[in-house]
């Protein structure tokens, strides 16, 4: 835990930040919990993001993945979808989640795969399914960003 994850972008999308002077790779996270849980996303675009979590170090006192570790790895990656697809003038805060639980998982790895329900200019939710090793669905979840114009730290003003 704590070392550097290196995330998949689309060209595109790395092209886009670059001309901007932004290096995305370097600058994106899962934040401090996201690192805690040791969340890795493996692939970032509007239309999908992929990330594992494991199991250990994530569950319950009945040793099962914890719930609440799976509302975390879905908020995760709706919230990078939802950036993703706002772009540099938004910044996505989550004002929403649904976490529906399937089944049990005691060990290895869970991924969650995030995908759009609908990508407006205010909104975004995503559909996030996580899965274990054998493929299957462990919770499904739903999560519905507000897709905020990011202000001008030097005078208040959005920017983009």
């Amino acid at each position: 835990m704590g070392e550097q994850h290196t995330v998949k972008f689309p060209q595109e999308v790395l092209d886009e930040y670059a001309a901007l002077g932004v290096d995305l790779p370097a600058l994106f996270s899962a934040g401090n919990l996201g690192e805690r849980m040791d969340i890795r996303v493996l692939e970032a675009s509007a239309e999908k993001v992929v990330g594992t979590m494991p199991v250990e170090g994530n569950t319950q006192p009945y040793g099962l993945l914890h719930g609440g570790a799976s509302a975390v790895l879905a908020e995760t990656l709706g919230s990078v979808g939802a950036m993703m697809h706002g772009g540099l003038g938004k910044v996505a805060v989550g004002v929403d989640l649904n976490c529906t639980h399937h089944r049990g998982v005691r060990s290895g790895l869970v991924t969650g795969t995030a995908t759009p329900v609908h990508r407006g200019r205010s909104t975004a939710t995503y559909e996030i399914v996580i899965e274990d090793e054998e493929g299957r669905r462990v919770c499904s979840a739903r999560l519905t960003c507000l897709l905020r114009e990011l202000e001008d730290p030097r005078g208040g003003t959005p920017t983009g």
